[in-house]
């Protein structure tokens, strides 16, 4: 008997169906907070902010690290546009780590010619990879 509680989740980049599947929730960040989508959620786009994606499936969840995109919440499917999404295995912890240090100086620094949008998004990217990886 099918579960009356699951919709179609579709993830895809410019270069690869990330996931495909049949999920009872999944949660991201957008523009406007973190998100939980069920199904028959209100029919909605957003646009997705860097963080932690976690798919809640039959047999447990899944986490990735999602750093930008756009989603089309329907009420039995979510579609997400991603730009860079990464599984924990495809991630490289060094360069991660490398990566948070620098937005954290650049944001310590807080020179006229840092740009603190970008470096506050590559801390979110950085640290969103990180805990993926924990």
């Amino acid at each position: 008997m099918a579960d009356n509680n699951l919709f179609t989740l579709r993830i895809i980049t410019p270069d690869r169906v990330f996931y495909k599947g049949e999920v009872s929730m999944v949660e991201f960040n957008t523009t406007e907070g973190e998100i939980g989508v069920l199904k028959k959620h209100v029919p909605t786009t957003v646009i997705v902010s860097p963080g932690i994606l976690t798919i809640t499936e039959a047999e447990g969840t899944k986490e990735a690290a999602l750093h930008a995109g756009f989603a089309e919440i329907l009420q039995d499917e979510v579609v997400i546009l991603a730009e860079v999404i990464e599984w924990p295995e495809e991630i490289d912890e060094e360069r991660a780590e490398k990566a948070k240090e620098r937005a954290e100086e650049r944001l310590r620094s807080k020179t006229p010619e840092t740009d603190i949008l970008r470096a506050e998004t590559a801390l979110q990217r950085a640290m969103a990879r990180i805990h993926v990886l924990k």
